[in-house]
């Protein structure tokens, strides 16, 4: 059962709250353990329970390998000032090349993930990433980062776009917040990314606000509630909830004909974008049904 709320989630709301900050750049000393408990908690009497608790281990792992992990490569300021100039993100996700520290952070996480208990065909996947040579590591990398994961190869992808959060966590947290700019429509101030979900905050003096939360570097950032996220059009934007989870919505919009999650933290200030999204896979199917299609990316829920 469903039910259409044909308003964005509290609308009044909007013209009380001070001018929300634009980005909220992430802590990855914090992001990642705190999924992680997340996923723990989520998978407890969960349809899929062996699949979250999975990836509440594969999370924890995305926080444990950060001790000692080198810095990554300094970003040349001429670079951020061209990004600051053309609103373009100072993470340029279309020319990465691996340093030093992603090395190190894709070793520690293929390792760390090798303890894990997991099914036969990811312990296969994992095993294809640590046997991959350096250019079939370099093509899953540019495939997760351009989005275009080859259907024959989803499994082994999810590793790669493991270790890629971590290492565009730790980028993104060293930007300077005040100089970044809006870049478009569904697209991550940081580093070019498509947001995971959306949350509505609830923080103290910009409660309601909406912020897309990025599927790669976890930055968030404030976007209007009363547009669609995918293509910002303000006409046909219709929120459906499975019922009795209103603090849970998908936004569908009939211009582009996609959906993306609302999570209201004003009700349930637990919910994570990426782990809470993964166990609703529920509201997806209803929504798919309706004839909309995907909007958010989760590399957890690597070709849904």
């Amino acid at each position: 059962m469903s039910s259409v709320d044909p308003t964005a989630p509290d609308p009044s709301a909007i013209s009380n709250i001070p001018t929300p900050p634009f980005v909220r750049l992430p802590d990855p000393s914090h992001l990642f353990s705190t999924r992680a408990a997340r996923f723990a908690t989520l998978a407890e009497g969960h349809e899929l329970a062996p699949y979250l608790t999975f990836l509440s281990g594969l999370c924890q792992a995305q926080a444990a390998i950060q001790e000692g992990l080198p810095e990554p490569d300094a970003i040349a300021p001429e670079t951020l000032e061209r990004a600051r100039q053309h609103s373009m993100p100072p993470l340029d996700r279309g020319h990465f090349t691996a340093d030093a520290a992603f090395t190190m952070t894709l070793e520690r996480l293929v390792t760390a993930a090798a303890g894990l208990d997991m099914p036969a065909q990811a312990r296969a996947a994992l095993d294809k990433v640590m046997k991959a040579d350096a250019d079939g590591r370099v093509r899953m990398i540019e495939n997760v980062l351009a989005e275009a994961i080859p259907v024959e190869a989803l499994a082994e992808h999810i590793f790669i776009a493991a270790a890629l959060q971590v290492h565009f966590a730790r980028l993104a947290a060293r930007l300077d917040a005040k100089s970044l700019q809006p870049v478009g429509d569904g697209v991550c101030p940081s580093c070019g990314g498509a947001p995971t979900s959306t949350v509505l905050v609830n923080w103290r003096r910009t409660p309601g606000a909406r912020y897309c939360s990025c599927s790669l570097c976890g930055t968030l950032w404030n976007y209007v509630r009363s547009k669609c996220t995918l293509c910002g059009s303000t006409r046909q934007i219709l929120f459906q909830e499975v019922e009795g989870a209103g603090h849970i919505k998908a936004e569908t919009c009939d211009d582009c004909h996609g959906y993306m999650k609302v999570f209201n933290h004003q009700k349930d200030d637990r919910l994570d974008p990426v782990a809470d999204d993964v166990a609703t896979l529920g509201l997806d199917l209803l929504v798919r049904e309706l004839g909309f299609r995907r909007g958010g990316v989760n590399p957890f829920l690597i070709g849904y």
